[in-house]
């Protein structure tokens, strides 16, 4: 199983490119990024873990920047988002920066997407709250069109795109959603909560799923299986990836048990030090 971390990196913690370093050379595979624009004041949405809303939320870095430095240091690190809030950002120039951290890293990069939690930050990015799946479903088609290897229009109901030269093109290579119909991009994954509505897009047009906290998968891996299957993808090609999970022996082999080859273990918002000791305790696991 191969062992990713993810944090929460602000102005007050290790850097990413201490991180980044201090990841590949120890042997873990990852680093994920969380994103957050703003936290505004008002603090009218609930944080999701309830209590008070942690700090680090309002400093947390840009994670393409970060990412960005971190694919600069290592050869081997896989560099991911977890995740990105798709409905925030113009769509043409996420595309951009999506290809070209997928196209320096050498097609290291995983796009983990979202439809994020807290109403107040969307609303200053003019989000309509209860279109917000709908928007990113088709901000993901047109950033598609875009890494396509041939010119590609794209309208759709709320964005669109001329058939355009767009390079650099994400490096991974595409893969299939249907016959004749093929994944362009990186590998992208949905983050959520299980339900009909998140398990339908992910087997629409994504490779997976970012399961947060990686609860309750003995439950729904089965129904989101047989969703994948439904609508015609390849059963042996979806990714589960348990994300932020607080690691323990069994709960590692339990996710073996289930057929998961990937985790994304969750690292405090610290300096470096503490950072080094959670590494070093993480890597029990390797």
């Amino acid at each position: 199983m191969r062992i990713a971390t993810t944090v929460f990196l602000t102005d007050r913690t290790v850097s990413p490119v201490r991180l980044a370093r201090s990841l590949e050379e120890r042997g873990f595979s990852g680093l994920y990024l969380p994103e957050h624009t703003h936290i505004p004041v008002s603090r009218e949405t609930p944080a999701p873990m309830g209590g008070e809303l942690p700090e680090m939320y309002g400093r947390t870095l840009d994670p393409f920047v970060a990412l960005g430095q971190a694919a600069a240091v290592t050869e081997r690190l896989h560099l991911g988002t977890g995740i990105t809030l798709v409905a925030q950002h113009d769509p043409i120039g996420l595309a951009k920066q999506v290809a070209t951290l997928d196209h320096l890293s050498g097609g290291r990069f995983t796009l983990g997407i979202g439809y994020g939690w807290n109403v107040e930050e969307a609303a200053d990015h003019g989000v309509e709250w209860r279109t917000r799946r709908d928007l990113v479903r088709d901000r993901m088609a047109l950033m598609r069109a875009l890494w396509a290897p041939e010119p590609t229009a794209y309208v759709g109901q709320y964005c669109s795109v001329q058939a355009s030269s767009a390079h650099p093109k994400p490096a991974q290579v595409p893969r299939e959603l249907g016959p004749g119909s093929p994944l362009h991009g990186p590998r992208t994954l949905i983050g959520g909560a299980a339900g009909p509505k998140l398990f339908a897009a992910i087997a629409d047009h994504t490779d997976g799923w970012l399961p947060i906290g990686g609860g309750g998968l003995t439950e729904s891996l089965p129904v989101l299986r047989q969703v994948w299957e439904t609508a015609g993808r390849d059963p042996k090609s979806l990714q589960v990836v348990p994300y932020a999970v607080h690691p323990s022996p069994g709960k590692l082999a339990h996710y073996a048990d289930l057929g998961i080859e990937e985790v994304v273990l969750q690292l405090p918002s610290a300096p470096e030090p503490e950072i080094l000791r959670t590494l070093d305790d993480f890597a029990q696991y390797l």
